[in-house]
């Protein structure tokens, strides 16, 4: 399983200044890579390296590796981009936005983070302790003993399983790196006596069938203040309140991730506490699919369900715990009572889930997210019945 460890750099003020020199001359080289990538089209990041290298290397005074380096990133970023228009998350074909997008090539910020390789970058992490050095190949020639620090728990990691790149990156005034790390496997729990079935919302940011809940009120109301705030600072429009709304610009986003890995950590250790599996809806694309009114988008595209996904797919594969999505479809709608099934949309009525069928009346979250429970042991059974010796030899 791969993992990201970031750590944040201690660079001295010349150290800084030739970090940020090289960003620049990468992301430079970037944009005119993708230029050629754009106007001549080629099929692999090997024909566009066969045409851009020695223009790179010599314009913009890379080395080799960081110059192989900016075109498999510049490659990468464009084939990511043709997936999102094929998948339709630019927009339908013809439309202006994705017309705009489709006319020009992909771009980078001049202090767009940037990969170097072990020939770039060489870490020198001790047997004990929270910090190290890292040696950094720039344009200005190789720095060595910068200082960074993290966890106890990150400088294992990357003392241990440290392998492949790591992408140097600047944000917030600040300097990190992030490398990723390769850690062996946990066996999973072949057979779970159940699943967890987790219903995600707004108004309650998680819903078990166990029927344990986490409130999105807080978050709500932090929206709302922000929100509130960033509009008065922006009417203001002074310097003092540039710099405020700069200050607080990614409070917000912190105070969720946070929130996001407290709940995603208390759910796994309460699945791999009672021996049971995993199982979420789907949510992929539902910003495209969801048909709201206007007051109601910001709270649908500040929700960061996808975040809490991920966060409980990769705690679960590091604890062993069987995960899986399913179908949201008619989740809330149905009846989760065992022998009823009955769905129909009047069923559900805000929170209140009252079956039209048999009058069972429950939490409508409390609702789906059993059902969610169900569907999660059927698509488990399912892909266990794909892996079995049987099936492979049919």
């Amino acid at each position: 399983m791969k993992l990201v460890v970031q750590v944040r750099l201690y660079p001295d003020a010349e150290q800084a200044t030739a970090l940020a020199a090289t960003l620049s001359a990468c992301n430079a080289a970037a944009n005119h890579i993708a230029v050629v990538l754009h106007e001549q089209k080629p099929r692999t990041a090997f024909d566009l390296q066969k045409l851009v290298y020695a223009d790179v290397k010599a314009r913009f005074g890379l080395s080799a590796q960081p110059t192989i380096r900016a075109i498999k990133k510049v490659f990468d970023a464009n084939k990511t981009l043709r997936s999102h228009l094929r998948s339709g998350r630019c927009g339908k074909a013809g439309s202006p936005r994705r017309t705009r997008i489709e006319g020009k090539p992909v771009e980078f910020r001049a202090d767009a983070a940037q990969p170097f390789d072990d020939r770039c970058l060489s870490w020198q992490i001790p047997d004990e302790g929270q910090s190290g050095t890292v040696s950094i190949w720039t344009t200005s020639g190789r720095l060595r003993n910068i200082g960074f620090r993290g966890s106890a728990e990150q400088v294992v990691r990357l003392r241990e399983f440290r392998k492949g790149e790591s992408d140097l990156v600047f944000r917030d005034g600040k300097w990190f790196l992030y490398a990723t790390c390769d850690i062996p496997d946990v066996p999973v729990n072949e057979n779970p006596v159940g699943f967890l079935g987790i219903d995600l919302g707004i108004v309650n940011i998680a819903y078990t069938s166990t029927e344990v809940s986490w409130s999105g009120g807080a978050t709500t109301f932090r929206r709302k203040k922000n929100q509130h705030l960033r509009t008065k600072l922006q009417t203001k429009s002074t310097t003092s309140a540039k710099r405020l709304l700069k200050k607080r610009s990614k409070k917000e986003a912190r105070f969720v991730t946070d929130l996001n890995h407290k709940i995603a950590h208390q759910i796994v250790a309460e699945a791999q506490r009672t021996g049971h599996g995993i199982a979420i809806e789907d949510l992929e694309g539902i910003r495209e699919r969801a048909r709201l009114r206007k007051p109601q988008r910001a709270t649908l595209n500040t929700w960061a369900f996808h975040q809490l996904g991920t966060f409980l797919e990769y705690k679960a594969a590091k604890a062993g715990v069987p995960f899986v999505r399913v179908n949201p479809a008619y989740t809330s709608q149905t009846c989760s009572q065992n022998g009823c099934g009955h769905c129909e949309k009047a069923n559900r009525n805000r929170e209140k889930f009252v079956c039209r069928r048999c009058g069972t009346i429950s939490h409508a979250d409390h609702n789906a997210s059993r059902n969610i429970r169900v569907f999660g042991q059927i698509e488990w059974d399912r892909l266990a019945g794909q892996k079995s010796p049987v099936h492979q030899a049919a």
